[in-house]
């Protein structure tokens, strides 16, 4: 069983930075695939970033250059550094975790979710 935990979250003026955490809780963080994701109020669940098994990651249009996605094997934790932040980021924050697939494949679909952490930006 894999258990997420986010925290980090926040209210932050328009411009400003957050980092997120995602503690993992389960045996072989190292070889998860992993991702966040954010849901703001009457929107549906978008992806926000991603890293694979060989250390990929992959950004929404929307927060490229802006946010960053990393994880720390040796903390079993998956961080999300958010700057520039604007008020069209504010949203509940999730992180979510699976196995790897064929060959280390990810697919970006999930498995495991954390309970999310809200991020609120004014302008």
């Amino acid at each position: 069983q894999v258990q997420l935990v986010e925290s980090g979250g926040g209210s932050v003026q328009a411009g400003g930075s957050l980092r997120l955490s995602c503690a993992v809780f389960g045996y072989g963080f190292s070889t998860y695939c992993m991702g966040w994701f954010r849901q703001a109020p009457g929107k549906e669940r978008e992806g926000v970033a991603r890293i694979d098994t060989d250390g990929t990651t992959t950004y929404a249009d929307s927060v490229k250059g802006r946010f960053s996605i990393s994880q720390d094997n040796d903390k079993n934790t998956l961080y999300l550094q958010m700057n520039s932040l604007k008020p069209d980021d504010t949203a509940i924050y999730y992180c979510a975790a699976d196995f790897p697939g064929f060959k280390g494949a990810c697919y970006n679909e999930y498995s495991y979710w954390g309970q999310g952490t809200q991020v609120t930006v004014s302008s």
